[in-house]
């Protein structure tokens, strides 16, 4: 008898010490209740400072932690799935994930990184998808705008995004259809001011000079992502360093009529072999956005996820994780890139090949990286001006936030240089 109560005393502690060493594994499949708000779970595990593995390819990417319970009830709290799992079948995990024949990894996330969104203060009649993302998955981001990185602010941060942008100093070509309404007015307005401000005869000689702000602290290791017209009006400026693109209606004067063979591609991040747009009323920038000459149906407008070697190109397999490797396609004042336009030395991370539109693409820039993803907000397909915010509590689970999320979490990853 007493031999039976001193093994049930031993089985009581072996379950306690079970219990204690036990780990949480956020699945990211399709048992996921809330893909977006697994994120924000992420980045809060960073911020306490606790051991936290990306399995990428593993479940659509699940993450894994330690137990605790204060992990666990911030789960709770947000109302994202967890499972409890026993040391011994994290470790089975890890094997199956380490074995040389399957496309896993399991990535060690170090830090979570300061995050700054370059956005006016004044408000914007559109949504941004970026701080949408961020605000309902809880990660904290710092705003900033022309001010704040001509005095050198960007350092101080490790991701930069920028969205519904125009770095061209034309206004995101509005003049058109909006030259008569308060909100342009005030916007070029309060534009004019800044650059004034900051000792700039032009807006576009402001923009110019943030771009290329922008573009050192990408060489000096920052992590870049931008959306919409953010991604083709920052490699225009730049390609145009010199040379007045601008019509009389934005800077005062004519645009140099020679502009087209002035333009050098080679300052561009992405983009090479595109026509400027030299018809101020266009709505487009240039041949690089595939809006104008796209025919592509709402219900089948759709681009493919590439699908890389976790073990050998971990950087493109983060940015590709996803429960889904078809996305739905969504529109924006650039919704996608001509294949043509993008140079070849640009990884291609997603595409609708049957239109010859790439959608999802990354490059390294001295010793940082960027990332360029079309169309403006992904679970609203036409967003146009004056249109309410999505409201992401409707969309969990999407696919196209989630690429946006992925960007965010990526520069925590313990570096592995890229082999192929």
């Amino acid at each position: 008898m007493k031999r039976i109560v001193l093994l049930l005393l031993l089985v009581l502690c072996l379950g306690g010490q079970s219990l204690k060493s036990a780990s949480i594994l956020i699945p990211m499949d399709q048992s996921q209740q809330n893909h977006l708000k697994s994120y924000g779970i992420a980045y809060w595990i960073l911020q306490h400072e606790l051991e936290l593995h990306w399995l990428v390819n593993y479940r659509g990417g699940s993450f894994l932690v330690g137990n605790s319970k204060a992990v666990e009830n911030e789960c709770i709290i947000r109302g994202v799935s967890y499972q409890m799992i026993a040391d011994a079948q994290a470790n089975a995990i890890l094997l199956e994930i380490a074995a040389p024949e399957v496309n896993m990894d399991a990535v060690k996330l170090e830090k979570a990184p300061k995050v700054a969104v370059y956005s006016p203060k004044d408000k914007q009649p559109w949504d941004d998808a970026v701080t949408l993302a961020l605000t309902y998955a809880e990660i904290p981001y710092d705003v900033v705008y022309d001010e704040e990185i001509m005095s050198d602010k960007l350092p101080l941060y490790d991701w930069l995004h920028l969205h519904h942008e125009d770095f061209t100093g034309q206004y995101g070509r509005f003049w058109a259809a909006y030259r008569t309404q308060k909100w342009y007015i005030d916007n070029q307005k309060s534009a004019e001011e800044m650059a004034h401000k900051l000792g700039f005869n032009k807006v576009s000689e402001l923009k110019l000079a943030v771009a290329k702000k922008i573009r050192d602290f990408t060489v000096g290791g920052g992590f870049l992502f931008a959306m919409c017209s953010a991604t083709d009006s920052y490699d225009i400026a730049l390609a145009a360093d010199g040379v007045d693109i601008c019509a009389e209606m934005f800077d005062g004067d004519p645009a140099d009529p020679g502009m087209q063979s002035k333009i050098n591609t080679d300052n561009c991040f992405a983009f090479e072999n595109f026509i400027l747009s030299q018809n101020p009323g266009e709505y487009e920038f240039s041949s690089i956005d595939a809006t104008q000459s796209r025919r592509i149906p709402e219900k089948e407008d759709y681009f493919a996820l590439f699908e890389f070697s976790a073990k050998w190109d971990p950087v493109p397999t983060m940015l590709c994780q996803n429960h889904e490797r078809i996305i739905k396609g969504f529109m924006g004042q650039t919704t996608a890139f001509l294949k043509k336009s993008v140079k070849s030395s640009v990884l291609v991370m997603g595409e609708n090949k049957a239109a010859n539109e790439v959608r999802y693409i990354h490059g390294e820039f001295g010793k940082g990286t960027w990332t360029f993803y079309g169309g403006h907000d992904p679970e609203d397909y036409e967003h146009k001006v004056g249109d309410p915010p999505t409201d992401l509590a409707l969309h969990p689970n999407s696919p196209g936030y989630r690429l946006i999320l992925n960007n965010i979490l990526f520069p925590a990853a313990k570096k592995k240089k890229q082999k192929t």
